[in-house]
């Protein structure tokens, strides 16, 4: 067993060779390298950033507009310009108002197009759908010009817009338009909006 003196004694060595040890670090000998090692920052992995592009309006603060017509259509460059594929948006809450009565109508809409240089960009396409949520226009009116909109910004291979409206007045009106035609081989899945059936 060891004796307090001793324990003492072993003690008293330990601080004084740590004092040592503080005194090398600072005077830049062997302990400071290993001090410096540990104390260097570990090397942060380098990550690709995509900054905002500045004549888009993804990725930075968008007022809704007040109309169509005042909406802006960003598009964007398509990444697979040699391959015929579908690309699908689907609105299921869609709403504009009745020119004539000023009540509000509701639509489902699902746009399917194949692109060809150019991709629309969803939030751009987002707000200008929501811009009709003021905007007085008719069943067909809404869904043609939604979809001649696209057809005019994106010049795409093909593209159809289906506009599922719910009844007013006791009937249902749905709205079907389609440009361009259809490259073979293309799948195209079935818009799956079942038709008005009411409660039953």
């Amino acid at each position: 067993m060891y004796s307090i003196k001793a324990l003492t004694q072993e003690c008293l060595h330990t601080v004084k060779q740590a004092k040592i040890d503080v005194a090398s670090t600072k005077k830049g000998g062997a302990g400071a390298a290993g001090r410096s090692a540990l104390r260097a920052p570990m090397a942060r992995k380098k990550t690709s950033q995509v900054l905002p592009n500045p004549a888009l309006q993804l990725g930075r603060a968008t007022a809704l507009p007040a109309s169509p017509d005042e909406a802006v259509l960003d598009r964007v460059d398509n990444p697979h310009p040699d391959t015929n594929y579908v690309a699908r948006f689907t609105m299921p809450e869609f709403t504009a108002l009745c020119p004539i009565t000023g009540q509000p109508d509701f639509a489902h809409f699902v746009i399917d197009y194949v692109p060809n240089k150019f991709l629309v960009e969803s939030k751009s396409l987002k707000l200008y759908l929501n811009s009709f949520r003021n905007h007085g226009s008719f069943h067909e009116d809404c869904t043609v010009s939604i979809g001649k909109r696209l057809v005019s910004l994106l010049k795409p291979r093909w593209l159809r817009i289906g506009g599922y409206w719910y009844p007013r007045g006791g009937m249902p009106i749905d709205v079907f338009w389609q440009a361009g035609k259809l490259p073979n081989g293309v799948w195209v899945p079935d818009q799956g909006v079942a038709p008005y059936r009411g409660r039953g």
